[in-house]
């Protein structure tokens, strides 16, 4: 899941300054899974701005809408009868969303409410971990599952360092040193020998790309566009 959290409220404010009309769109996926966005996120939103704007003397219409997903299309798109007149758009979603949103509709100012954190795991009800950094290049099935790019705060692709005590991170205090995990799981596993090699440098290009990539082609989607 695509772990987000939601931004200050005075940064809010200040994104929308001058606007008498705006809609807070939400999304029902990975906010609502993170507790911070669906329906109810999006009303406790726009409450809030009312309430502070209604404090400076000021007036604000504010739109309402929760679709399924922000980051696509087909989905996007339904809210194009509602953005009549609305001057910006305020996101309860990840970066794509906002991304997405500000394509379509790129003469509306469009706003992040989200700060996106990192792809985590839920542990239980609202309680999330990091495991995966999105690198585009996944080694998990060298180390015996655990991602050292992730869980290390080094992101060491040979470890551990020579600061790992008694198989704690000297870096967070308290942190398990992954690697210290990854020896211990390949050596029950009898797969010990998997570490002899030394990895050179990551390749980051498979990350970061060069530029906005689209997987069309590796899906064998028809361009329909």
């Amino acid at each position: 899941m695509i772990v987000i959290k939601r931004k200050p409220l005075e940064e809010i404010l200040n994104y929308i300054e001058g606007h008498n009309k705006i809609l807070v769109l939400g999304c029902q996926e990975c906010p609502y899974g993170c507790a911070t966005g669906g329906e109810e996120a999006v009303k406790k939103l726009a409450e809030e701005i009312k309430n502070k704007m209604k404090d400076l003397g000021e007036s604000i219409e504010i739109l309402e809408k929760t679709l399924i997903r922000l980051c696509e299309l087909r989905y996007v798109k339904s809210i194009n009868d509602l953005i009549k007149d609305v001057k910006a758009i305020v996101t309860l979603s990840c970066g794509v969303g906002v991304n997405l949103i500000a394509d379509i509709y790129f003469e509306i100012e469009v706003y992040p409410g989200m700060n996106t954190l990192f792809l985590g795991a839920e542990l239980r009800e609202g309680i999330f971990i990091e495991k995966c950094r999105a690198c585009g290049d996944c080694i998990v099935g060298y180390t015996a599952g655990l991602c050292p790019i992730t869980r290390c705060p080094k992101n060491m692709l040979n470890g551990p360092c020579g600061g790992c005590k008694n198989g704690v991170c000297e870096v967070r205090k308290g942190l398990p040193c992954v690697w210290y995990q990854i020896i211990k799981r390949l050596k029950k596993r009898g797969k010990l020998e998997k570490l002899m090699e030394i990895w050179e440098a990551k390749d980051w290009r498979s990350l970061y790309g060069k530029g906005i990539r689209e997987l069309r082609e590796e899906l064998g989607v028809e361009n329909k566009n």
